[in-house]
């Protein structure tokens, strides 16, 4: 088979003469169990991802969400077969797949670069993998023509790829990862060379994409907590190769349980607080001589001790807060250090009074000028945000 490029031929791998897994009644689509990668020996060995748990029901669509670096394409590979893991198992359907080859897996993988046959027409293209797995020919137009109608491409498939648009291309290598009706559907950045635009465009796609395909479990790797957030069923944030928390968007966006995923996921301001009286899941916590209410959350599993007079971070979105007069009651006095218009907001730096090591991010509505050096009152919600441990 002629190879174009390392993303071609791995999209190809992935498609070949594809064994169909037997999977166990019941068992998770997808596990990873204590699946770890190094790359070297020794003490020049590199992690790229450590002691990785992870399972993913069928139907369900987990995001891998994290900085550069972080692992989670790491975590892709080794489930599509691309990287062997140097600890741990891999499993799909309940069957070890650990040492299986991409093409014996039936996982359909879409990447960043398209991975399209330059030569073949975009019909030839979807057709790729059905034809590695010796699908009855008869079978074949059928099934290339309900992929690309599926992706709206069907006035397209006499088409060379070259005569396509970037997001044209990106419905095409959808398509084919489709056209083999995989279980599981593997997505590694695949709008992150698309614009603005596209990107847009592309993730309502995938939005009813998803609807549509009910059965088909998806891994979707970005770094765009924004697509993350619109798609994902849950999200595994990831950091220094390691995962860092798992939870529905919802939970680790209203309570998250790290500082490290509270700033990642929406770039929340940690303001350092004391924590005061404590009833419930409700506390009273002061900083900067200021006591305002926060939410104390509980894990499901274990506890977290809010003791009194124990040190918290307090997590508070941008949005959440208000720029007020000075003379406002509940005011806190706050100087200007930079500010950005952002379109729709306007991003203000602003270092508060009590708080000599502390700038907190303000977002107030449309194009606001404020001058740098000025002085504004800063008005904290009620509850002012949720409380996150103090990293250990």
């Amino acid at each position: 088979m002629a190879r174009f490029g390392l993303g071609t031929s791995r999209a190809a791998e992935a498609t070949e003469d594809v064994e169909e897994t037997i999977a166990e009644p019941d068992a998770p689509a997808i596990t990873f169990d204590r699946v770890g990668v190094a790359y070297g020996r020794g003490k020049k060995a590199t992690d790229a991802l450590v002691d990785f748990n992870l399972r993913v029901a069928a139907g369900e669509t987990v995001a891998l969400l994290g900085p550069s670096g972080s692992g989670k394409s790491t975590a892709l590979n080794a489930l599509a077969g691309f990287v062997r893991p140097t600890t741990g198992s891999v499993l799909l359907g309940g069957r070890d797949v650990t040492d299986l080859p991409p093409a014996k897996r039936g996982i359909g993988v879409v990447l960043q670069s398209y991975a399209l046959f330059p030569h073949m027409r975009v019909s030839d293209n979807v057709a790729f993998g059905l034809k590695s797995r010796r699908i009855p020919r008869g079978d074949i137009a059928s099934r290339v023509a309900e992929a690309l109608d599926m992706v709206g491409m069907s006035a397209y498939a006499k088409r060379l790829p070259r005569e396509l648009s970037g997001g044209q291309q990106q419905r095409i290598a959808i398509a084919r990862a489709l056209a083999i009706q995989p279980k599981v559907l593997l997505l590694d950045e695949p709008l992150a060379a698309l614009d603005a635009q596209l990107r847009h465009s592309m993730l309502a796609e995938l939005q009813r994409l998803k609807e549509a395909l009910p059965g088909t479990a998806m891994l979707y790797v970005t770094h765009d907590q924004s697509e993350a957030l619109a798609l994902a069923d849950r999200i595994v944030v990831m950091n220094d190769a390691r995962l860092m928390d798992v939870d529905t968007a919802e939970n680790l966006w209203k309570r998250p349980p790290t500082s490290f995923t509270a700033a990642f996921l929406g770039g929340a301001n940690l303001i350092p607080c004391t924590v005061g009286r404590v009833i419930g899941t409700s506390a009273l916590v002061s900083f900067a001589r200021k006591t305002v209410s926060a939410e104390a959350p509980q894990p499901a599993v274990g506890r977290i001790d809010w003791a009194p007079e124990s040190k918290a971070l307090l997590c508070i979105r941008p949005h959440a807060l208000q720029v007020v007069s000075l003379g406002h009651r509940d005011a806190v006095r706050g100087t200007v250090k930079a500010s950005v218009w952002r379109g729709s907001t306007t991003r203000l730096v602003v270092s508060v009074n009590g708080l000599p090591d502390q700038l907190i991010d303000i977002d107030v509505p449309g194009n606001t000028q404020y001058e740098i050096g000025s002085e504004v009152g800063v008005r904290f919600p009620d509850p002012s945000g949720v409380l996150v441990q103090v990293p250990a």
